[in-house]
């Protein structure tokens, strides 16, 4: 699918395009391509003499070679995107950009909720966008303020999984389902984690190679500081989560421990009525049952004294709570 944008008093206005005269009719200052077809990628080629990257190209790329130019002057930046999913794992998508003849290209598989905000905010914001590399602040911009929502998400998340491990009934299942949400907000936050990083590195590549007009410049040293004030939360994040999880084990152990002390007090209290038992089975020459007449009832009554004796001990000391 190939959405094309074009700059009209500082909004994006997308131009709906069918057919190739479509798009040479338009001069976009964006064209956002989403799993683009070959004849999409022909068209591109045709008229702006871009050559799209396939999809191997994309993802296989050295990080060492993220961004470069290329030898017809043509500007390459790869850079990681956070996609989350209500029925799924959250993952990455990698962008590729090129930055070509004053215009924005931009390809990748998956449609990303940054890309639909942008379009959403130009439009609805007029002036705010002036040419192609505002565009592309833009998203980075918005990619930063998108993973602050997503760490907002995983607060919430561990403020429940921390009410249901707190709890004063806390079973097997319950610890099951609470190491399932820590883990899966632990990969959620590694992910926000390694986006803002990439995003740091794409942003101050742009700084470096002076790329930036000075109001552009600003504009990125500020993406830069917006994105170091969220390190500061995924850092608080892995401790809080590391802490769930060794409360979480540090319940599983005790419900353990519980049912490794029924059998140990098991096995102590019924101890004293074996050794009875196997005193009464010896072969005497006067046996006690033979020569009185309550020896069986007096060894039944001492066997069942010396269970209940352990029982009632440990009772007392509280060690049956």
């Amino acid at each position: 699918m190939i959405n094309v944008f074009v700059l009209q008093n500082g909004r994006l206005n997308q131009v709906p395009i069918d057919t190739r005269a479509d798009l040479e009719q338009v001069e976009p200052v964006w064209v956002d391509l989403t799993d683009p077809t070959d004849d999409e990628r022909a068209w591109v080629k045709t008229i702006y003499g871009v050559t799209l990257p396939g999809e191997d190209e994309v993802k296989d790329i050295e990080a060492s070679a993220r961004y470069y130019e290329a030898e017809n002057g043509d500007l390459h930046l790869r850079t990681d995107f956070l996609l989350e999913e209500e029925d799924g794992p959250s993952r990455i998508v990698t962008v590729a950009f090129i930055l070509a003849r004053k215009m924005l290209f931009s390809v990748h598989t998956d449609d990303l909720p940054v890309f639909r905000l942008v379009r959403m905010r130009a439009r609805s914001r007029p002036g705010s966008i002036a040419d192609y590399m505002d565009v592309l602040l833009d998203l980075y911009a918005t990619d930063a303020e998108y993973s602050a929502d997503a760490l907002e998400g995983i607060y919430q998340n561990l403020e429940e999984v921390s009410g249901r491990v707190l709890q004063e009934e806390f079973t097997d299942q319950d610890a099951a389902a609470a190491l399932n949400a820590i883990a899966h907000e632990e990969d959620l936050n590694g992910r926000i984690r390694r986006n803002m990083m990439d995003t740091r590195r794409a942003v101050s590549f742009l700084m470096r190679g002076r790329l930036l007009n000075s109001e552009q410049f600003e504009e990125a040293r500020q993406i830069l500081r917006d994105i170091e004030s969220l390190d500061g939360h995924t850092s608080f994040l892995f401790d809080k989560i590391n802490f769930l999880m060794d409360a979480t084990v540090g319940f599983i152990n005790i419900n353990q421990n519980k049912i490794i002390k029924i059998f140990s007090v098991a096995s102590v209290a019924f101890l004293p009525p074996t050794l009875i038992a196997s005193i009464y089975g010896m072969n005497f020459k006067w046996l006690p049952e033979l020569e009185w007449s309550l020896g069986y009832p007096f060894a039944l009554l001492l066997m069942v004294t010396s269970a209940i004796a352990p029982f009632w001990y440990f009772r007392r000391r509280g060690w049956l709570k």
